[in-house]
């Protein structure tokens, strides 16, 4: 049953752009698919190491200005823009780690938080690098050959196998001997450090990758979006990050896709609906409701229920 609900799953989403003609809902889906990989990256260090970003919105901006700033300034093509996005955002997620995660608990999250202030500041103060807070317009769509991904179902595909790529990737990572030990630092650091664990090796990692993945998401907004201001360091971005991951199920490889993909579309569902006011009204509801009923995120009360029923 299982298999059969996974394997419709991923027709359906092969096949989504034949049945979902309209853009507009076509682009909530590979918004949410950008943010399910920011989601994802994000889990591995709060859900599977138990370290809590604040900062991680930074790791998301420096992916997409690397990437708009080596396609418009260099004429590199997306395809070495991204990988080059990925492999900066990583080394800047080498640094913060080697230097913030000697340090635990509140004062972890405010090195977090200040090092996303500080990059903040430089985009906005760069001027001859950065544009400032006028932003970098014009960031070209990617090209295949001579076939452009500017239109919105090409693009699809293509955020599609970001996600699959950053699900794999967490997957082989957390279901390796490395995923024991994020495990062994999350529910006792100091025993798992008694029994041999490399405590600043691991969380380094999880850092690296972690930032290496909105890296990623930030190449992949910054040219579907078209624009990059400083906007995306907004300390909002983070927030919305947190509780995609703690409301889809931190610790689990699908509860991010699926806080993602909820929180992005509740938004957009309730701008039709009605005012702003009664939108942050029904928002937070929703959100004391989910922290209340599923403390532990919607993945895991779905995986107990189904315990439940074959029990």
């Amino acid at each position: 049953m299982i298999r059969l609900a996974r394997g419709l799953g991923a027709l359906a989403a092969l096949t989504l752009p034949f049945w979902l003609a309209d853009p507009y809902f076509l682009h909530v889906v590979i918004m949410a698919g950008i943010f399910g990989v920011l989601a994802l990256s994000l889990n591995l260090l709060l859900g599977y190491t138990g370290q809590l970003s604040l900062g991680h919105a930074a790791f998301f901006g420096i992916g997409a200005y690397t990437s708009a700033l080596l396609t418009l300034r260099l004429e590199w093509s997306f395809w070495l823009a991204l990988p080059g996005a990925v492999a900066l955002t990583a080394l800047a997620g080498w640094l913060i780690g080697r230097l913030a995660l000697k340090l635990r608990g509140a004062y972890f999250v405010l090195v977090t938080i200040s090092f996303a202030g500080v990059i903040s500041l430089v985009s906005v103060n760069w001027m001859e690098l950065t544009n400032g807070p006028l932003g970098l317009p014009g960031v070209p769509a990617p090209a295949l050959g001579p076939w452009s991904l500017r239109t919105k179902p090409a693009y699809y595909y293509l955020v599609l196998a970001g996600v699959a790529l950053s699900y794999l990737v967490c997957r082989r990572l957390v279901r390796s001997r490395i995923g024991r030990a994020f495990l062994a630092l999350r529910e006792n650091e100091p025993l798992a450090e008694s029994v041999g664990v490399d405590v600043t090796h691991y969380l380094v990692l999880a850092a690296v990758v972690s930032a290496g993945l909105a890296g990623l998401a930030g190449s992949l907004y910054a040219h579907y979006t078209r624009f990059v201001s400083p906007e995306v360091f907004l300390f909002t971005y983070t927030v919305t990050m947190v509780v995609m991951v703690v409301a889809g199920g931190k610790g689990t490889l699908a509860g991010p896709l699926v806080g993602a993909l909820l929180f992005t579309a509740l938004p957009e569902a309730l701008r039709l609906a009605t005012s702003w006011q009664w939108q942050m009204l029904a928002y937070g509801v929703l959100l004391v409701l989910l922290v209340f009923f599923l403390p532990r995120g919607i993945v895991p009360a779905l995986a107990a229920w189904r315990e439940r029923r074959a029990s």
